[in-house]
């Protein structure tokens, strides 16, 4: 493929095929504000919500090691047992937190790539310690980008904390006025609370994130219409490839047509430039099935091999370039050409009963009745 040749331009959409491929080597958009977000809210939320039972269980972990009997004192087995039950009580404890973060750490890369697991990009990449390149990127669209959304993360952030501390000025100073466990307590619940709106204001950077880095991705993996082409041979086959495919395909087909001629109850002929086989079992067939047909050559290797096989053949031009024209190799004939075919049958039937000496012999069918529109000449 062509698709590192910087002189074609890359103004074509990446196929479906040039999707695949970046998928299966791990490329795919994703966006690092957005997995932020979803930690920070997740992790922050989480603590509005578990962190009543968080603080019970430090708590716990405190009394149990701060209220030590005198059997305790002289216990060697004590201090090793409180370890265990402290980390046993943290676990619980932290768990339920652990828990939401790890999933929002997942959730936010799928959320926009989907799931992908590759180890392509875990291989060493050379190219990546060319100091020009390297330049190249600390000065690209990308990298300014970058910069922008780091401001644009302190102004945001900044002018939340801002708004917050005035929304919450008149609570933050009567904290004086509050006892000390009810004043630790309420502290807590601002700081939470506050810690929420603080992450969430990281949303607004996500939401211009993922726009940017699904437009990034897809002028990444634009084409040029040299590396449509050079795909297109490469997926579909070079034209003289197929050519030759195609040929071998149509010598193959024409060797099991011919090889299906012996199996022919009659063929009809033009006489000279047309032929066509046909063959009908009235025990398991509900109509004639065409066998063969051919032109020229074709035509005459049919009469070659009906005449090896002693198979009947009769002269009927119309008929003969009405079936080869309106109908396909092993497919019933149509129901237009029904009666001309019947009496040609009939025909073919009644003169092997007059060989075995049953019967008289048959009338040549001179006029068969073939529909106008049927008729090629």
């Amino acid at each position: 493929m062509a698709e590192d040749d910087s002189s074609q331009e890359k103004t074509e959409e990446a196929t479906p095929r040039r999707l695949e491929k970046s998928r299966e080597e791990g490329q795919v958009p994703r966006s690092k504000e957005l997995t932020t977000t979803a930690v920070l809210l997740s992790g922050t939320i989480g603590l509005v919500f578990f962190g009543g039972g968080l603080a019970d269980k430090m708590q716990n972990i405190l009394r149990y090691n701060f209220q030590i009997d005198r059997d305790g004192m002289f216990d060697p087995q004590y201090m090793f047992s409180q370890l265990g039950a402290s980390f046993w009580e943290a676990f619980l404890g932290l768990i339920p937190f652990f828990s939401i973060v790890v999933i929002a750490a997942i959730a936010g890369p799928v959320a926009l790539g989907g799931w992908l697991f590759s180890t392509k990009n875990l291989a060493p990449k050379l190219n990546r310690m060319d100091p020009l390149k390297g330049l190249g990127r600390m000065f690209s669209v990308k990298s300014l980008v970058e910069l922008v959304k780091a401001i644009g993360k302190v102004i945001v952030v900044v002018a939340v904390a801002y708004f917050l501390l005035k929304s919450m000025q008149d609570s933050l100073l009567g904290l004086a006025d509050e006892g000390v466990e009810q004043g630790i307590v309420h502290s807590i619940i601002l700081s939470m609370w506050a810690a929420v709106f603080l992450s969430a204001a990281t949303i607004i950077i996500a939401l211009v994130d993922i726009p940017f880095q699904i437009w990034d991705h897809s002028k990444k993996l634009k084409m040029s219409r040299q590396d449509v082409r050079d795909e297109m041979k490469d997926t579909e086959g070079k034209p003289e490839v197929k050519s030759k495919i195609r040929q071998m395909q149509l010598e193959m087909a024409q060797a099991r047509m011919m090889a299906s001629v012996p199996e022919a109850d009659v063929v009809i002929t033009n006489p000279t430039h047309y032929s066509v086989a046909l063959k009908y079992d009235p025990e398991t067939m509900e109509t004639p099935l065409l066998l063969a047909k051919g032109v020229d050559f074709k035509a005459l290797k049919i009469r070659e091999i009906a005449k090896q096989y002693k198979i009947d053949f009769i002269e009927a031009p119309l008929l003969a370039r009405a079936i080869y024209n309106t109908t396909e190799l092993e497919q019933e004939i149509p129901a237009g050409l029904y009666v001309a075919v019947a009496q040609v049958l009939a025909y073919i039937f009644q003169l092997r009963e007059f060989r075995k000496g049953r019967g008289e012999r048959p009338n040549y069918p001179r006029t068969l009745d073939i529909p106008d529109d049927m008729q090629h000449f």
